[in-house]
């Protein structure tokens, strides 16, 4: 089959009107009175012809009886008649449609999906923990009753699929390059693309992915503490090299100061053995306990 042949196959909503159910509930209840009458005429008169009426009355009133269909808003109802799509009813309230068709009601309402905790690879092949919330709908109710079998067990599945390979196109965190998309920093775009993804593959099934979200993400726990580590070296050389950029800055700036003012002219071994002793004072982990000189400076 072409591609084109398996798009036209799909099934799409057909919208029908359905009669009122309130002028047909008064004419079955008149129904089913006219058979007790006719029961009740049938001992009384002794008149055969009687109680063959009132079989024929109660089977036509039991018919009707079948057909009446209460809608509640935002819940429509697909209609089958031996086996052929007649359309869907959208619109709420109390109706009556041919007994011989079967009513499936399908819900419109927002659903959330709340997914498990999935253990994947991200990208650069560390197991990861992920999981996801999804609020879906039902667009199409005719794709979603005939062209998918169970459609929220379809919902599921998908979402799963979707997940998992959404974590393997991402890395859990950064290693060092800031413009690398990745599943902690990047939060709304991934949940961005995870929507995309979702609603390709839910759109054959009539389904409108209206949000999705992570709503859990961590290293597995058999690596969880080596990451740990390693994030805390990371953040610990970032402050280091952030505190040394800031010292050379301060140094420079004493340098620069003192020989345009002229406060005090100092070679080249003197620059030095300032420019490592501000640096110990700026850059160091303790609290540096000056010793004043009282000599000369060159003492």
């Amino acid at each position: 089959m072409t591609t084109n042949e398996s798009l036209n196959s799909a099934n799409h909503e057909k919208r029908v009107s359905a009669a009122s159910g309130w002028a047909l509930l008064f004419i079955n209840l008149l129904m089913y009175a006219g058979v007790v009458t006719l029961v009740i005429g049938a001992f009384a008169a002794k008149v055969p012809l009687f109680g063959l009426l009132a079989v024929i009355l109660l089977i036509g009133a039991i018919l009707t009886s079948c057909g009446f269909m209460p809608l509640q808003p935002n819940e429509s109802a697909v209609l089958i008649l031996f086996g052929t799509y007649k359309g869907t009813v959208r619109d709420s309230g109390f109706f009556w449609v041919n007994p011989f068709m079967s009513k499936k009601k399908v819900s419109l309402r927002s659903r959330n999906l709340n997914g498990d905790k999935l253990k994947v690879n991200d990208k650069r092949g560390n197991p990861i923990e992920i999981a996801a919330v999804v609020v879906w709908r039902v667009r199409d109710t005719a794709q979603a009753i005939f062209d998918v079998d169970a459609y929220e067990h379809y919902v599921a599945v998908q979402s799963e699929s979707a997940v998992r390979h959404l974590a393997s196109g991402y890395a859990y965190d950064d290693s060092g390059d800031a413009e690398e998309m990745t599943l902690r920093a990047s939060g709304d775009a991934v949940s961005e693309a995870l929507t995309i993804e979702l609603q390709e593959r839910l759109g054959k099934a009539g389904i409108e992915v209206q949000e999705s979200r992570l709503s859990h993400l961590a290293y597995a726990p058999e690596i969880a503490q080596a990451m740990l580590r390693r994030q805390q070296a990371e953040a610990v050389i970032a402050a280091r090299t952030k505190i040394v950029q800031g010292a050379v800055g301060m140094v420079e700036m004493a340098l620069t100061e003192l020989e345009s003012k002229g406060v005090v002219e100092l070679d080249a071994e003197r620059k030095a053995s300032m420019v490592s002793n501000l640096l110990v004072v700026l850059c160091g982990e303790s609290e540096v306990h000056p010793v004043v000189n009282t000599g000369t400076l060159y003492s």
